[in-house]
């Protein structure tokens, strides 16, 4: 069995944010968080990867999470009410 932790995406996103944005080390921040430093070391360089020109008016990781958040449940929204209509055209039709 795996002892093994899991951590949500905003949670992720919080931690990298306070590395970048606070100044300090990802020891300190990982000490804090208790989280392993190399765990956090690996968020913060996946981070910067994907944003290799990160500046200050570039949205932070904690926005971005939330970004991809919205876009997933709007997504799933989309898929619901599709099927909605689809089922609301069948029972109309059904019912003449």
């Amino acid at each position: 069995m795996s002892n093994r932790r899991k951590f949500t995406e905003e949670f992720k996103a919080g931690a990298v944010e306070l590395v970048i944005s606070s100044g300090r080390s990802t020891n300190d921040v990982a000490t804090d968080l208790g989280v392993k430093e190399g765990t956090l070391g690996n968020w913060v360089r996946a981070w910067k990867a994907e944003h290799p020109d990160a500046g200050a008016d570039e949205p932070g990781p904690v926005e971005w999470a939330k970004y991809k958040a919205l876009q997933a449940e709007n997504a799933a929204l989309k898929r619901e009410n599709e099927f909605l209509g689809k089922a609301s055209a069948f029972f109309a039709a059904k019912h003449l």
